[in-house]
């Protein structure tokens, strides 16, 4: 499997994997001629595409995904709770187009585990499996707990919610404390504390990528992230670059992992 995050954050969400026989996108949340751009850096076209899978109906993962399916004739995949929520505003998605699941299922050569996930609306995670390898996707979500963290054991990477620094946060004041206190809530995001203690976890059941994800640009920073999460791990015997890599996604295309 290869995969690659081509934009995360507020301003839109877009991820690529593809395994021997599937080209997938994780969310659609820029507009129809920006994921196509983003697709041509990869040398890969639209048409290629086998499904988008949706993790929730928010704008910044569905923007383009109407447009994107009805032009290229693409399926679009989520869970049955999304799609009751979703339905109507993708008008342009095909009936046909319309898949939806309830539990695990396979995906050409891909098995797809999707997990549900605490948020201010109906979201999921997911973890892709092929062979002995396993890469997950936990983003936008309040917290976490047992139940979604053992979901997404044994992966080798995880792209992993950062979203907030809780200082930042509550100190800052662009925002309400009615939004303050929905993203710190425990049906919002993940704080740098919050993801480092999922981090931690992971990196016991063998996470040797981490790519930090979904920072908000006015409550968070890339350094400030990174630099938590390392002090954090060492205090506990853990070295970044040697037993776990951790990287940072922005609104910029990021690396494109290889599992072999």
């Amino acid at each position: 499997m290869r995969i690659i995050n081509l934009s995360s954050g507020s301003d839109g969400n877009l991820t690529y994997l593809e395994s021997d026989h599937a080209k997938v996108l994780i969310d659609a949340g820029l507009s129809c001629s920006e994921i196509c751009k983003r697709l041509s850096l990869l040398s890969v076209r639209p048409e290629e595409i086998n499904a988008v899978l949706l993790t929730h109906e928010h704008n910044d993962h569905t923007k383009g995904v109407d447009i994107f399916s009805s032009k290229y004739n693409i399926p679009v995949l989520a869970h049955e709770k999304v799609w009751v929520t979703f339905d109507h505003k993708a008008e342009r998605i095909s009936s046909l187009n319309r898949k939806s699941y309830d539990n695990a299922f396979s995906l050409q050569d891909l098995y797809v585990q999707p997990v549900e996930v605490p948020h201010d609306v109906t979201c999921f995670g997911y973890s892709f499996l092929q062979n002995d390898k396993k890469i997950s996707i936990l983003t936008d979500l309040g917290h976490t707990n047992d139940r979604i963290l053992n979901s997404i054991a044994n992966s080798q990477l995880v792209y992993l919610e950062s979203n907030y620094d809780k200082e930042m946060l509550m100190k800052g004041t662009k925002y309400p404390l009615s939004l303050k206190m929905r993203i710190s809530g425990p049906n919002g995001h993940l704080s740098n504390e919050d993801s480092y203690n999922a981090l931690e976890y992971l990196v016991g059941t063998g996470a040797r990528q981490i790519v930090l994800s979904h920072l908000s640009k006015e409550n968070n920073r890339p350094d400030l992230a990174y630099d938590y999460m390392c002090e954090h791990l060492l205090m506990q015997g853990i070295e970044e670059g040697v037993d776990v890599k951790i990287d940072v996604a922005s609104t910029r295309p990021g690396v494109f992992f290889r599992l072999k």
